[in-house]
């Protein structure tokens, strides 16, 4: 079976519809034979365009882009569908970055796109550690109280009341695990 042209094409809004016909325009210059479009948030992580997009890539395919944040909401997502793809044996291309998985260039370029990603997490975790630790010293920060922990007068009072612990469960929306440990610590 020949290898198809998929493209993707994506804006945040409805109101975006230039840049969604500027997307179509570039794809369709860029010979995609099936393109896949959607008008949702890149913060929504529900894309059932996209899905369906990646789902419907085969081996052989190209999948292609105008814009890297138009295909992803962060490098960790750029990276898990960068692998999606890989596995399927899928080439991605990013139109205007250059980029094209296909060639040893644009492999490295992603390779080093998700080592940045990787290195950008870290630090941030690593700020994060710090400051939580700087904070605890100067006993401004004492962490979240889990959820169940603080529901646990609830827990005895509905148990007093005659509920079941499935009721409990279901009306505080805790585990059942939670509603014991409240229970035990009476």
């Amino acid at each position: 079976m020949p290898s198809t042209i998929i493209g993707y094409a994506r804006t945040s809004t409805l109101d975006q519809t230039y840049g969604l016909a500027a997307q179509l325009r570039d794809l369709e210059d860029a010979g995609c034979e099936k393109v896949f479009q959607e008008q949702v948030s890149s913060v929504d992580k529900n894309r059932p365009e996209l899905e369906r997009a990646m789902e419907y890539a085969r081996e052989g395919d190209v999948f292609i882009v105008t814009k890297l944040d138009r295909l992803a909401r962060s490098m960790p997502d750029l990276v898990r569908i960068r692998d999606t793809l890989q596995t399927k044996g899928v080439t991605l291309k990013i139109l205007t970055l250059g980029i094209d998985t296909s060639t040893p260039t644009g492999k490295l370029m992603m390779n080093l796109l998700g080592s940045i990603a990787e290195f950008e997490r870290d630090i941030m975790l690593e700020r994060q550690r710090e400051g939580i630790a700087k904070a605890r010293e100067e006993g401004k920060y004492k962490g979240r109280a889990p959820t169940a922990q603080r529901k646990a007068d609830e827990v005895r009072r509905m148990k007093a009341e005659g509920k079941t612990i499935d009721q409990i469960v279901v009306d505080l929306e805790i585990s059942r695990s939670s509603v014991f440990r409240a229970l035990r610590a009476e």
